[in-house]
């Protein structure tokens, strides 16, 4: 499982609203549109929560609720919707959502309970990845079973990789995230990339002309 929070919803408009809200409050988010498009990315990756609609135009989302809980029932839900009938409310809670939100909401109330949400669903648990762990908590890493020796920037770095697994990230952008700067010396990213392999991390790709990337490999 990964920190990252799934939202499906069909309204553009409003995913991108939630999207920007929660990233504000430094939650990563992936929006998707359709019933197929979530389940697809989830059973390639499950996400530490879920926001999830309920009319959606290839499907409902309490069917997908219910399918979801019964594969994956350590993942958070939070149903969203404009139907503000009490039954659907009932019924959401009783296939295992931990929380419902009607539309129209405020971010900042949304952004709180997300939070809440993570807290209790272990959302600030360790990142795991095949045979690499990184627990935030302790500030530890271990590979196959042991025990990494990582300084803290060799830590926050490997962190950010992993949670932006997938995404081709410039060196600018991993100066800025773990340095705190974007411009200077990028050799200093290709130097604590090439410490991390040495240790034998070769989760991270090298992404020519632009930076680098965390990638999963079975």
């Amino acid at each position: 499982m990964n920190k990252c929070v799934y939202l499906l919803e069909d309204d553009k408009n409003i995913a991108e609203v939630v999207k920007f809200a929660l990233e504000m409050s430094n939650i990563d988010v992936e929006c998707y549109g359709t019933v197929a498009e979530f389940t697809a990315a989830v059973d390639k990756k499950q996400p530490a929560a879920v926001l999830l609609d309920i009319m959606l135009p290839d499907g409902n989302g309490l069917d997908v609720l219910a399918k979801l809980k019964q594969k994956y029932p350590e993942i958070g839900v939070i149903m969203l919707s404009a139907l503000g009938q009490e039954t659907d409310k009932v019924k959401g809670l009783n296939l295992g959502a931990d929380d419902y939100i009607a539309k129209p909401f405020g971010v900042l109330e949304l952004a709180a309970r997300v939070k809440a949400l993570l807290r209790r669903a272990g959302g600030n648990a360790a990142l795991v990845r095949g045979n690499l762990s990184l627990d935030e908590e302790t500030m530890t890493a271990t590979l196959r079973g042991i025990k990494l020796e990582l300084n803290n920037k060799e830590f926050n770095l490997l962190k950010y990789l992993m949670q932006k697994e997938g995404k081709a990230l410039t060196r600018e952008n991993i100066l800025n995230a773990v340095w705190g700067y974007d411009e200077g010396e990028t050799r200093t990213v290709d130097n604590h990339v090439a410490r991390l392999r040495k240790l034998g991390i070769d989760y991270i790709e090298t992404v020519f002309g632009v930076g680098y990337k965390f990638v999963y490999k079975e």
